[in-house]
């Protein structure tokens, strides 16, 4: 599964989210329209979920709608400003969640550093995960699209210090020219992403850092492209996914600028980018074999089951195949031992 139907999965998951938010924070007219239909709500039901995926791992929408501005971007738009939900609404679900079997948790939102801004008047990220890490049961703490800008600090020794969050970093940079994180209206620009990039390298030691990118976005020029290029080599993302730019409607971009790179152009960009990526995924998974690692099994596929680093999220990062003859089973914790590497998997056996 690609990225974009991961994130039309998140949208789906959002329009749950966004019901749940209605009913929250507009409970009296609300709970008049149920009066005038005839039925009565049920507050319990707001937190409890039917869990349609493989069970161990699970979704943690943290808020709704983005304030960010990006050139690109149409989430504003479609789902308005952000709305956190409340710590305690989100540590009932992932209770719930908990209780039902799932050991992953993978806390998600258009923009995961804004957290509690709306809501508590200043970032909460860390305070939340601090109260998520109270669930026990709860083995991996997965953080998604944490935005480069007003990065939380707070994160780093929260991250360092507790071996049940995932040494996992997703953070989009979509661009590295001054002057096409301008164009797409990014609010930072080279400096403070290098920064933030080369401390979380130097601060966590071991953890992956993920990021996005987008090629063809008008005003790419082959100068803006090729320092693009050198920037990747040169930082070694260890995961790196690349769209071509999409000329969206209801996007700042779309009525601001002419999509004048052409669909061929953009496609070879994309192509050349995930080439270095490759080259740099091939050779840090060949210096992982030989190591014995932590492994949840996600399912079987064909002759082999399939699991997950912790620095490997579902559907979008590489998976750890090991031979089914293991018998193994879903949703279970294994070390794995590795001994072949491709560019973007790994082949292992219990240790």
């Amino acid at each position: 599964m690609n990225e974009k139907l991961l994130k039309w999965m998140i949208y789906c998951l959002g329009a749950i989210c966004l019901f749940a938010f209605i009913a929250v924070r507009f409970q009296g007219p609300f709970n008049a329209v149920l009066k005038e239909i005839g039925v009565k709500s049920n507050k319990k039901l707001l937190t409890d979920r039917e869990l349609t995926g493989p069970g161990h791992y699970a979704y943690l929408k943290v808020s709704e709608g983005c304030d960010r501005t990006c050139a690109f971007c149409a989430i504003p738009a479609i789902r308005g400003k952000y709305i956190s939900r409340p710590v305690e609404e989100l540590v009932k679900e992932a209770t719930f969640l908990s209780k039902n079997g799932v050991k992953e948790l993978i806390l998600i939102a258009q923009d995961l550093s804004y957290y509690g801004l709306d809501l508590y008047r200043k970032q909460s990220l860390p305070e939340l995960i601090k109260e998520l890490l109270k669930i026990e049961s709860l083995e991996w703490l997965r953080l998604h699209y944490l935005y480069p800008a007003n990065f939380p600090m707070e994160l780093i020794p929260l991250i360092r210090d507790n071996p049940r969050i995932c040494r996992y970093i997703d953070i989009p940079v979509q661009h590295i020219t001054d002057k096409m994180l301008g164009l797409m209206k990014r609010s930072h620009d080279r400096r403070e992403t290098e920064h933030i990039l080369n401390t979380l390298r130097n601060e966590l030691p071991g953890a992956v850092i993920r990021t996005t990118l987008i090629a063809g976005h008008p005003g790419e020029t082959e100068n803006d492209f090729n320092a693009l290029k050198d920037f990747i080599s040169d930082f070694r993302f260890d995961r790196l996914g690349v769209f071509a730019y999409s000329h969206e409607e209801d996007t700042y971009s779309f009525n601001e600028y002419k999509d004048e790179i052409s669909e061929e152009v953009k496609e070879s960009r994309v192509a050349e980018l995930m080439e270095i990526q490759q080259n740099i995924s091939a050779k840090l998974n060949e210096s992982l074999v030989g190591r014995v690692l932590k492994v949840i099994i996600d399912g079987r596929e064909g002759e082999f089951f399939t699991g997950r680093t912790e620095h490997d999220s579902p559907e979008v990062d590489q998976e750890v195949l090991i031979p089914a003859e293991h018998n193994l089973i879903p949703g279970n914790f294994y070390d794995i031992k590795i001994v072949q590497s491709t560019d973007f998997d790994l082949y292992g056996v219990p240790f």
